[in-house]
């Protein structure tokens, strides 16, 4: 049975037979008649060291021909290592070549490549050290969201990918339609939605929060964890076409209890991967980003900053820095403007409350003063806004009006005012860019390098 290479480098159960199966690293050959081949399976970062000898049958034919890239099982005998980088190695008695590679055509195997180019490639750029790294914990981050969940008893909901709202009412949808565009472009035919396939506008969604606003107000404490589209024309380093998010819901909550989970969220997801991805966080703090555990274990000892964003726009205009954007209160913080009150001001995570009604979304509920909603943003240094939620306002009254100013006609949502209607409660949420998160983690600096297959303005890739 196959081993993982992750198992066998922890192994002190040495002279035992093994069966390792992955793809060649490097290959050298020794003038004493063997070649010692680097082997990885994706399991982890390290490679293991193949032992193969010139008595194998296949040496001249095959062993002394493979390339970086080539996919191999090897059978042998696990032995104690002569080297000092790892404690074993594997004395190989039969190496079974699954399939070669060209070296002439295999980027990734002739010289060092940058990030941009393996965007290009991105069905082989999990293959390098980095890539490898970053997929390994975008899985152990993506574990470690669903069991902070879980333990607390949060319900998973799987909220609808195609929908006929938009949450964040931006404009910035992807339509859905099985109408023929080109025959409508050409002036062959008419576009009618009562012939579409729902008998309406429909779109990708951007959030699942309208969605799953109805299961808290019904199950109590719920959450939902996937894909989200936003017909955005950015070619910025922090935006994607599609990425995934985390929605947490809590019925019978308010904003204070928003930002304690908001936090306590946080704290648990960074511990969980520095202590479960040690290997690959050692790669990211010494190859991407220098210091880049301390910052992340500051995250997880250190309270969170507090601070309401007319407390932080005082701050911004008086501290002498120069912006590209001038702060301003009713104008929304921009990153650099994130990233100073995180980096300069508290040194550390912040939590701001309190923005402008104008700035925020019809369903945030609303301040006596009138003038503001019990909104929330998480600052991080080098980020910005990580996560951003609210209190949701619950008053059918004040949220029809809301709606109304944000050019929304309630009618058309309905649905969302019967949770209103019908026992109403109080209730909040947040929402966590998914590939964000993964940039803090990782130090990686473009978003669309923390993402399996990124898709952005010209670009669908694969």
């Amino acid at each position: 049975m196959r081993k993982k290479i992750k198992e066998l480098l922890k192994s002190s159960q040495v002279n035992d037979q093994v069966v390792i199966e992955g793809w060649v690293r490097t290959r050298r050959d020794s003038k004493g008649g063997f070649s010692f081949i680097e082997m990885n399976d994706g399991s982890c970062m390290a490679n293991i060291q193949v032992i193969a000898d010139n008595t194998l049958s296949n040496y001249e034919s095959e062993i002394k021909k493979l390339f970086p890239g080539a996919a191999i099982k090897v059978s042998g005998e696990l032995k104690a290592s002569q080297g000092k980088k790892q404690r074993v190695e594997l004395l190989a008695k039969e190496v079974l070549l699954y399939g070669a590679c060209d070296p002439e055509n295999y980027v990734i195997g002739k010289q060092r490549v940058n990030f941009e180019l393996l965007r290009d490639i991105p069905h082989l750029r999990p293959r390098t050290n980095t890539f490898g790294a970053v997929f390994r914990v975008r899985n152990r981050l993506a574990a470690a969201i669903h069991r902070f969940f879980q333990d607390r008893e949060f319900l998973y909901i799987h909220t609808p990918i195609i929908t006929g709202s938009d949450c964040e009412g931006a404009g910035e949808l992807f339509q859905v339609t099985v109408q023929d565009i080109e025959k409508i472009s050409a002036g062959k035919a008419k576009c009618d939605y009562n012939q579409d396939f729902f008998k309406k506008k429909s779109f990708l969604t951007v959030s699942g929060q309208l969605e799953l606003e109805s299961f808290a107000c019904s199950l109590g404490d719920v959450y939902t964890f996937g894909p989200t589209f936003r017909a955005e024309n950015s070619h910025t380093s922090r935006h994607l076409a599609e990425f995934w998010m985390v929605e947490p819901e809590m019925a019978f909550a308010d904003l204070e209890q928003d930002m304690a989970l908001a936090e306590t969220f946080l704290k648990s997801i960074c511990s969980d991967v520095l202590e479960n991805c040690a290997e690959d966080m050692d790669f990211f703090n010494l190859r991407v980003q220098k210091g880049l555990i301390e910052k992340l274990q500051n995250i997880v000892d250190m309270p969170f900053g507090h601070m309401t964003y007319t407390d932080a726009i005082t701050e911004l205009q008086n501290s002498g820095q120069k912006f590209d954007f001038t702060p301003e209160w009713g104008s929304d913080l921009q990153s650099e403007h994130e990233r100073f009150l995180t980096e300069s001001v508290v040194k550390g995570p912040l939590i701001v409350t309190d923005y402008p009604a104008g700035i925020k979304a019809f369903y945030m509920k609303m301040n006596p003063n009138e003038k503001t909603v019990r909104a929330m943003d998480v600052l991080v240094p080098q980020i910005g806004e990580i996560i951003g939620g609210s209190q949701r306002e619950e008053n059918p009254e004040i949220l029809e009006t809301r709606m109304r100013a944000a050019g929304l006609e309630p009618e058309g949502l309905s649905w969302y005012m019967d949770l209103r209607r019908y026992g109403s409660v109080p209730h909040a949420g947040f929402g966590l860019g998914f590939e964000r998160m993964l940039q803090f983690l990782t130090g990686m600096g473009n978003i669309r390098d923390v993402i399996p297959f990124p898709r952005t303005p010209g670009q669908l890739g694969i």
